[in-house]
């Protein structure tokens, strides 16, 4: 029998689909390799985003396929994630060491975006990222109580901060610097400063990706972070009530005129279901964040439950994600940082670190 070809092989493959792109492996370019040797075939795949653990299902959907062909006798596959750093606004460079910065943003408070945020950024770890996290918002910081910090960052050099770690996350806020009752009575140019120093100031190392929990509305910090923070990408969450919906468009306009890709929308709070009963109750509405993004051509990530297990866990510190890694409401922001990530592999990519810097010199 004669042996399969690597055409015929890559055939196959086209006809799968990864699932958080929606398109198939072949033509995202992940197929990096087909070895074919005496029936036996190797496959790698490389992914743009972290997947956890739907590398395996992707694995053993492309086994399945390839060892029903006759003429091939064992099928060994590989999938890897390698997270490239993708390009910001034209006027910035990236920050060294941070690959991609996410902004998560509202229109308005109360819609849930710092849990989001914090359950957002553990999901990328939990799925094999390296993961930083900016408590953007100057006045009601929020982060340190989430993420179950406490103290203040050290600075050895007494120039530079280190980042508060908890959960493998990187984390730093105004609310480290400062007692959780006392209010921040700035005015908007030392808020912008102090965002700037948070960012600039602080060690980060290595990251994949820094989330940036910002403070709802499209003032100051919104601007700052347009202007002279390097962005990848963006996030918008809202609640499919109305009036959460009209603030959020606001946002997403804003991050289209600075050049800032929004990566999708996220509805949070989108149905409630009784802890006592069972029944299921959309309080705020119905499919509000899945008809904005539709009406302004950008991706729905997904819905999110009101619940109040959520509330709780992230009130003592121990958010969803990282207390009960193994519920719906995981899988939910798991699936949901996925597409994000997914979203922003998509994007073009910043090799300004490829090329050398040319220098013209009077001789």
């Amino acid at each position: 029998m004669a042996e399969v070809s690597k055409e015929q092989v890559e055939f196959l493959l086209a006809e799968i689909e990864d699932r958080y792109l929606e398109k198939d492996i072949v033509s995202v370019n992940q197929v990096k390799a087909i070895d074919i040797n005496d029936g036996k075939v190797f496959v790698r795949v490389q992914q743009g985003y972290p997947a956890g653990t739907y590398r395996d299902e992707l694995a053993t959907e492309i086994q399945e396929k390839l060892q029903a062909v006759d003429g091939i006798d064992s099928v060994e596959v590989n999938v890897e994630t390698r997270v490239a750093a993708h390009a910001v606004q034209k006027t910035l460079k990236r920050i060294d060491g941070i690959k991609n910065i996410i902004a998560v943003a509202s229109g308005k408070g109360g819609v849930g975006k710092s849990t989001t945020s914090v359950n957002l950024a553990l999901a990328l770890k939990a799925d094999g990222a390296s993961v930083g996290l900016l408590d953007a918002d100057i006045y009601g910081p929020s982060q340190p109580r989430m993420m179950g910090i406490s103290g203040q960052p050290e600075s050895p050099d007494g120039k530079t901060l280190e980042p508060m770690e908890n959960y493998g996350i990187k984390t730093m806020s105004i609310g480290f610097l400062i007692e959780e009752d006392t209010p921040m009575i700035w005015r908007g140019p030392m808020v912008t400063q102090a965002l700037e120093q948070l960012l600039g100031d602080t060690n980060w190392g290595d990251l994949d990706y820094l989330v940036v929990d910002l403070p709802p509305g499209t003032g100051d910090t919104q601007l700052t972070l347009s202007q002279k923070i390097p962005v990848s990408g963006a996030v918008i969450v809202t609640t499919p009530q109305d009036i959460a919906l009209l603030d959020a468009r606001k946002g997403l306009k804003m991050f289209e005129k600075v050049e800032i890709p929004v990566l999708g929308v996220v509805e949070n709070m989108s149905v409630h279901i009784c802890s006592e009963c069972g029944h299921s109750e959309e309080i705020f509405g119905v499919g509000g964040g899945a008809r904005m993004a539709d009406e302004h051509d950008v991706d729905f990530l997904g819905a999110l439950p009101l619940d109040m297990s959520i509330r709780v866990q992230t009130d003592e510190g121990k958010p969803t994600v990282v207390s009960d890694p193994d519920s719906k409401v995981t899988d939910m922001y798991k699936d949901i940082s996925r597409r994000m990530s997914a979203k922003l592999a998509e994007k073009s990519k910043d090799y300004s670190t490829k090329f050398p810097t040319i220098k013209i010199e009077n001789g």
